[in-house]
């Protein structure tokens, strides 16, 4: 019998995993997806067939998986709501809501639930997603398969044993695909100035990292040792790798992820304040 999983908030993120969950054959008939207006849940019941509603304590009732998948801002208030019929029952718990840790959450859902804690990342949406899990003492075996499965479904899942590494997810994969957008604006300037039409250089540059990717994956060789495999003596490539290490990208790289992580933990003590 399939797990029953109630997702509470009608979100992108939240029609991302259901989506990857049918695709992967979970049935509709098992999902529940909640929101405090309608407008968000008719296209996701419309498009998935699954059931819905507008009352969150009575959707979790029976949920063997409980989506916690509203914005961090608000989760006190719905983990407020949530609270008794949790404890009562005692289902496997997941946030997706960034910034907000075990210890907080616990606390606002009244303690010692099994609780998995997930980084995911914008590309979920396009099921290209990489996500970062960690899962509390409370979680068995059997739920961390569960929590594991559930987000394969929208991409790559990493488990981390400390929670504090979730910052380090943070700032690899969560806040990662704003660095290669990043990236693909300036590589279509540049190319723009060295006389491409904008359009075709921005092409070139996005199916060019698709390419990378999809061979660094598919290959047993470091990224170091494909680069290597990319530079001739004295060519094109080597002129311009040499000119980027010269500009220091790697450590401006490092800087910034390291950044990103403090901003992380920063937000979680401000978060967990409130």
């Amino acid at each position: 019998m399939a797990s029953r999983v109630t997702f509470i908030g009608a979100g992108n993120m939240a029609g991302a995993i259901i989506g990857g969950m049918l695709d992967s054959g979970h049935p509709a008939t098992a999902i529940t997806a909640t929101s405090p207006s309608d407008a968000f849940l008719a296209p996701l019941r419309e498009r998935f067939a699954i059931h819905t509603s507008l009352d969150n304590a009575a959707a979790v009732e029976d949920a063997d998986i409980v989506v916690l998948a509203v914005k961090p801002q608000i989760m006190r208030e719905v983990c407020d709501g949530l609270r008794d019929t949790l404890q009562r029952h005692r289902p496997l718990v997941i946030s997706v809501a960034a910034g907000l840790t075990a210890e907080t959450l616990q606390s606002w859902l009244g303690g010692e639930l099994p609780l998995v804690r997930c980084m995911p990342n914008t590309p979920s949406l396009v099921g290209a997603g990489a996500a970062g899990l960690f899962a509390t003492a409370e979680v068995s075996a059997k739920q961390r398969t569960q929590a594991g499965e559930l987000l394969a479904a929208v991409g790559l899942v990493e488990w981390v044993e400390e929670e504090s590494l979730l910052d380090a997810i943070t700032a690899v994969s969560g806040s990662g695909p704003a660095y290669f957008f990043l990236m693909f604006e300036a590589m279509e300037e540049a190319g723009a100035k060295l006389g491409l039409p904008a359009a075709t250089a921005r092409r070139l540059a996005m199916q060019t990292a698709s390419g990378a990717a999809k061979m660094a994956m598919a290959s047993e060789q470091s990224p170091a040792e494909l680069k290597r495999n990319v530079m001739s003596p004295g060519g094109t490539t080597e002129r311009a790798i040499e000119y980027l290490e010269q500009a220091d990208l790697r450590n401006i790289l490092a800087a910034a992820m390291e950044a990103c992580a403090i901003r992380a933990r920063e937000m979680a003590e401000e978060l967990g304040k409130h």
